[in-house]
């Protein structure tokens, strides 16, 4: 919503001089915002839970798809980053190959790019092929005695190369993962809130009969405010929860940062952000398109 936009600014302040606490005392703001993101989801995803970092919310969405399944295994895409924490080096082959490698549990699948990957735009059906590939790692995992937690991908690959999977390809790789026991976990920190134009949301790029188990938000969600978010099922939630052991978090979901979250819905509302992003992405992406039939140098344009 642009750097220390006013309004975001003014809530900030106006809350900060009324209270600021941990979330075990409830605040209207903490509602208030989980209602107001609700509205923006599938209704499935209905449970949400507050952090500080995008980090911090695939660290806690790992935790909850592996209570849920008892499961351990996690299937990411190739050059994938999901963030700083250990947890998440592990599940990130853009850092783990310069660190210390492959853990047993971790599963790589190729990225579904029909630009430059395995199965490209000649191919007769590289949806499935792609999918396929996520099926094949399950049927290795399991002749292995090993079972899948999660697929766990950000809706469109950013570090991988700002890759937008196929129509399609995420609902075949979840008909997979969820019929070997384990939950599709979309990645939304860098690509949700308006960013992709035409949604809201990158994976509703995919098509509406598609929605994951659990999504993850960062980055855009407080305009530079420390402020992250999982959303997940109810079922998923109750799992979690009946370990016994709360979820809490002190600076996660505090009064402050809810008003700061609300404030960047109401601006992305307000200023038509999300028909800015389309108006401006069409424009610049035509613009690129017009260069690449001049300059044989440019193969794609993203």
């Amino acid at each position: 919503v642009g750097h220390c936009h006013p309004d975001v600014v003014k809530v900030a302040h106006e809350q900060n001089q009324l209270l600021n606490t941990n979330s075990r005392y409830l605040h209207d703001n903490l509602v208030d915002y989980a209602e107001r993101l609700s509205k923006t989801l599938p209704e499935k995803l209905c449970i949400f839970y507050f952090l500080n970092s995008g980090s911090e919310a695939n660290d806690l969405a790992l935790r909850l798809a592996r209570q849920y399944t008892q499961h351990e295994d996690v299937i990411v895409l190739d050059h994938a980053y999901h963030g700083h924490l250990t947890s998440l080096i592990d599940i990130s082959p853009y850092k783990f190959r310069n660190l210390e490698g492959q853990k047993e549990w971790v599963h790589v699948a190729p990225v579904p790019d029909t630009y430059r990957g395995l199965y490209r735009e000649d191919h007769k059906d590289s949806v499935t092929a792609y999918a396929d590939e996520v099926k094949n790692i399950i049927e290795q995992a399991h002749k292995r005695g090993r079972k899948i937690a999660a697929f766990f991908a950000e809706s469109l690959p950013c570090v991988g190369g700002q890759i937008i999977p196929p129509a399609g390809y995420f609902q075949k790789v979840a008909k997979h993962v969820r019929k070997a026991g384990g939950v599709f976990i979309a990645d939304e920190i860098q690509v949700g809130f308006g960013r992709v134009g035409k949604h809201f949301w990158a994976f509703q790029l995919q098509g509406e009969d598609f929605v994951p188990d659990i999504v993850t938000m960062g980055k855009p969600i407080g305009n530079g405010h420390p402020l992250a978010c999982v959303a997940t099922t109810k079922d998923i939630a109750e799992a979690f929860a009946a370990t016994g052991v709360e979820y809490f978090n002190t600076f996660g979901g505090n009064p402050v940062s809810c008003a700061i979250g609300l404030a960047v819905l109401d601006v992305i509302e307000k200023e038509n952000l999300q028909a800015h992003a389309t108006e401006v992405g069409n424009f610049l992406m035509k613009l690129l398109k017009e260069q690449q039939r001049k300059h044989p140098i440019i193969g794609d344009v993203r």
